[in-house]
């Protein structure tokens, strides 16, 4: 219980170590320690919510409004990659970075411009930097920027889909013999197909239980014969669920 409380303290220190200097490098020393203590109380203020709250709030919907906020980081940061790299390319062109020097003409390039504002430069105006870091926010928007920011969200919604089709239906759409699960490639290399049951050897596996509790019911001539009657009801009821519910799968 403590070399792992003591490895993750220590490597999230080092993280705050190493970003904290890194960011310190181009500012000067006034501007550090507010961000920190900033920091400082926020985190105390999430652990305090969650060691009190964790008890009240329901885990489904913490995780639900927690994995929603992760969606939201990832599409920003996968926007904001897109769009550095687009100004990167226009950097190489103008000879410096073009976005650093203000929101104006220049400032961008006019060729690739969805839409642009002569203000909230993340680059340049403080506070619209914390926009940009969490929900990738520019004030120059590009086509690579939206598209990627679109095409993340598409994607994520099919993938969404195919498992709750998977998971309602045990197979993703137009493929019966495809599960969700196999489309992993981490599924063939671990060899978690060789693990699994087919549905006849489900079927046989309830069969066989059914079989060794009659034998067990037989053996034991002390067991009332209506507990009896009620195992073996609840036998047949199982395996008729089960193959209900694989000739479902098979039709869907």
């Amino acid at each position: 219980m403590f070399v792992l409380p003591f490895i993750t303290t220590l490597r999230e220190g080092m993280e705050a170590v190493v970003f904290v200097g890194g960011v310190g490098i181009g500012a000067s020393a006034k501007s550090i320690p507010l961000p920190v203590v900033c920091g400082l109380i926020a985190g105390v203020a999430v652990g305090v919510f969650m060691y009190y709250g964790g008890s009240r709030v329901s885990l489904q919907v913490f995780l639900c409004i927690s994995t929603a906020i992760l969606y939201l980081i990832s599409a920003g940061l996968f926007s904001r990659g897109v769009w550095f790299f687009e100004n990167y390319a226009y950097n190489q062109k103008t000879g410096g970075d073009a976005s650093e020097n203000g929101s104006g003409p220049g400032t961008y390039d006019i060729r690739r411009s969805v839409w642009h504002v002569n203000c909230c430069n993340p680059q340049t105006d403080n506070g619209w930097d914390v926009f940009n870091a969490l929900l990738g926010w520019q004030n120059s928007a590009t086509y690579g920027s939206v598209l990627s920011y679109n095409l993340y969200w598409l994607t994520l919604m099919v993938v969404l889909y195919f498992m709750y089709y998977d998971e309602t239906r045990g197979h993703i759409p137009l493929l019966r013999n495809v599960k969700f699960r196999q489309l992993n490639p981490l599924y063939y290399i671990k060899g978690k197909k060789n693990k699994e049951l087919s549905v006849e050897q489900q079927q046989q596996l309830v069969l066989d239980a059914e079989l060794r509790l009659r034998e067990e019911a037989g053996d034991e001539g002390s067991a009332p014969v209506a507990t009896q009657s009620i195992e073996l009801e609840n036998l047949e009821r199982v395996k008729r669920d089960n193959f209900t519910e694989s000739v479902r799968v098979s039709n869907d």
